[in-house]
C-alpha cells in the first residue's frame, strides 16, 4: 500500500497540474486573440489609407523576407486599376479572412469606397506566427516555473503536515518494552488526537494486564508459600527424630500439603493454557464429551469416598469441537469444585448430552449452593465463598476462560432438589453435538450410574 505522503502528493500535485494547464490555455487565449484582432485592424487601416490616397501611390508595399503585403485596386466595373491581378476575390467587405496568396497562407481584407472602387489588401502570416510562437514560449516558461514552485510548496506542506506522525512514531520507537505511560496529547494536532487516545487506551489496557499478572503472581506466591512452609515444618519435626504415634499424623499433614501444592500448580498450568493469546495452542478436534467425562469422573472417586459423597454420572453421547486438554481441565475443575463444597454424605452428579442449543455438560451437587447475587463474582480469580475451604479461588476462573475459548456459556442455577448448585455449560450452535437415537428435544440419558457412595 502506498504511503500517506505519496497519496497526498498524488491527489494534490495532479489537480494542480491540471489547473495550471487550464490556466495556461486561458492565458494563451486572452493573449493571442487580442493580438490577432490588432493584426486584422492594422490590415483594415492599411486598406482605408490606400483607398484615401491618390491613384499614383497604389503600389503594393513589401517588407522583405519577413513579411509580404499584396494590393489589388479595381474600378466599379471590376477592372484592375493597380496591384496584383492574381489576388483572390472575396465576397465580404471590411472583414479580415484567411486566404492563400501565391501559395502562402495570408490574411486578406476588402473594402469598397463611395465611388465604387474596391481595395483588397493581403498580408502573409509570418509576423503573426512569430508573435504566436513568442506567446507560447513565454507561457511554457511561466507554466514550468509555476508548476515547479507549486510542486515544491505542496511537497513542503505535506512534509510539514506529516511531521507530527514522524514524531509520534519516533516517540513510540524510543520507548522501552515495559514503558506503558500514556502519550502526551497537548501538542498533538486535532486529526491525530483520536489515534493518540486509542494508543493510550491500548497502553492503559496493557498496564492493567500487567498489573493483573503481577497480582496473580503475588497471590499464587502467597498460596504456594503456605503449604510449602507447613511441609518444611513437618519435615523439621521428622528430622529431629521424634517417633511415635505422632509420626503418622505428621506424614498425613505432609501428604495433604503436598496434594494441595500439586493441585495449585496444576490449576496454574490450566489457567495459563486457558488464557487467550497463549502460544502453542492445540488445534480444535472432535471430542467425545461423554468419554472425556467418564475418564474425568474416575479421577475423583477416591476424593469422593473420603467424604462419603455419592458421585454419579449420566452420560449421553455428545460430540464437541475443541481442545481435549482444555475441556478436561474444565470438567476437572467443575467436579473438584462440587466435591469441595458438598458436605459429607452429599451427592454430586455429572451429566452430558445434546439439547436444543447443542451439546451440554452439567455438574450438580446438593451442597450449600451459590446465592444469585454472587453467581457472577465466583468466576473471578481468587474469589471463594468459604474462606475455610482448601481451594485457591481460580478453579471457576479457569472454567470461564476455557468455556469462552470454545464459544460456550456457563450458567449457575439451583440444583434440582432446591438445594445445591447446578453448573451448566452450553456449547451453543458451533458445537451441535451428536443426537443419539430416540432424541426428542430433551437430553437422552440413562438413569444415573453411581460409582461412589457413603
Amino acid at each position: 500500500m502506498a504511503s500517506l505522503r505519496v497519496r497526498l502528493l498524488r491527489w494534490l500535485i495532479g489537480p494542480i497540474l491540471l489547473v495550471n494547464l487550464a490556466g495556461g490555455a486561458l492565458v494563451y487565449a486572452l493573449a493571442w486573440l487580442p493580438a490577432q484582432q490588432a493584426f486584422d485592424q492594422g490590415l483594415l487601416d492599411t486598406a482605408h489609407a490606400l483607398a484615401a490616397s491618390p491613384p499614383q501611390t497604389w503600389q503594393p508595399a513589401r517588407a522583405g523576407d519577413s513579411e509580404a503585403v499584396y494590393l489589388a485596386v479595381r474600378g466599379p466595373a471590376g477592372r484592375l486599376l493597380a496591384g496584383d491581378p492574381d489576388l483572390p476575390r472575396v465576397d465580404t467587405y471590411s472583414q479580415a479572412v484567411d486566404a492563400l496568396v501565391h501559395g502562402e497562407p495570408a490574411r486578406l481584407v476588402r473594402i469598397r469606397t463611395a465611388q465604387g472602387v474596391t481595395v483588397t489588401v493581403a498580408k502573409t502570416l509570418r509576423q503573426r506566427g512569430q508573435t504566436q510562437a513568442a506567446i507560447v514560449r513565454a507561457l511554457v516558461l511561466l507554466e514550468a516555473v509555476l508548476t515547479s514552485v507549486s510542486a515544491a510548496l505542496v511537497w513542503y506542506a505535506v512534509t510539514r503536515g506529516l511531521r507530527p506522525l514522524g514524531h509520534l512514531r519516533a516517540a513510540l520507537r524510543a520507548r522501552a518494552a515495559d514503558d506503558v505511560a500514556p502519550l502526551a496529547i497537548d501538542d498533538v494536532p486535532a486529526e491525530l488526537e483520536p489515534v493518540v487516545r486509542a494508543v493510550n487506551g491500548l497502553l492503559e489496557q496493557s498496564a492493567q494486564n500487567a498489573r493483573v499478572r503481577q497480582d496473580f503472581l503475588a497471590n499464587m506466591a502467597h498460596q504456594l508459600r503456605t503449604p510449602l512452609a507447613g511441609l518444611q515444618a513437618q519435615l523439621d519435626v521428622l528430622a529431629r527424630g521424634r517417633a511415635g504415634t505422632g509420626d503418622a499424623a505428621t506424614l498425613a499433614l505432609m501428604r495433604a500439603a503436598t496434594e494441595r501444592m500439586t493441585r495449585q500448580v496444576g490449576q496454574l498450568l490450566a489457567l495459563a493454557r486457558a488464557e487467550p493469546g497463549q502460544p502453542g495452542r492445540r488445534r480444535a478436534e472432535r471430542v467425545a464429551l461423554d468419554e472425556l467425562l467418564g475418564e474425568s469422573v474416575q479421577q475423583f472417586v477416591e476424593q469422593a469416598a473420603r467424604k462419603h459423597i455419592d458421585l454419579g454420572f449420566e452420560l449421553a453421547p455428545a460430540i464437541v469441537q475443541g481442545d481435549r486438554f482444555q475441556l478436561r481441565d474444565l470438567a476437572d475443575n467443575l467436579i473438584d469444585n462440587a466435591l469441595r463444597y458438598t458436605p459429607e454424605g452429599g451427592r454430586v452428579t455429572v451429566s452430558c448430552g445434546v439439547g436444543g442449543e447443542g451439546a451440554f455438560l452439567i455438574v450438580e451437587d446438593n451442597g450449600p449452593g451459590i446465592p444469585p447475587a454472587l453467581r457472577t463474582a465466583v468466576f473471578s480469580r481468587f474469589v471463594r465463598l468459604d474462606e475455610h475451604s482448601a481451594g485457591t479461588g481460580i478453579g471457576l476462573a479457569i472454567v470461564r476462560e476455557i468455556a469462552a475459548a470454545h464459544g460456550a456459556r456457563v450458567d449457575i442455577d439451583t440444583a434440582t432438589g432446591g438445594q445445591g448448585a447446578r453448573f451448566v455449560v452450553r456449547f451453543g450452535s458451533l458445537n451441535t453435538g451428536v443426537r443419539p437415537p430416540g432424541f426428542a428435544g430433551k437430553p437422552h440419558c440413562q438413569p444415573p450410574v453411581r460409582i461412589s457412595s457413603g
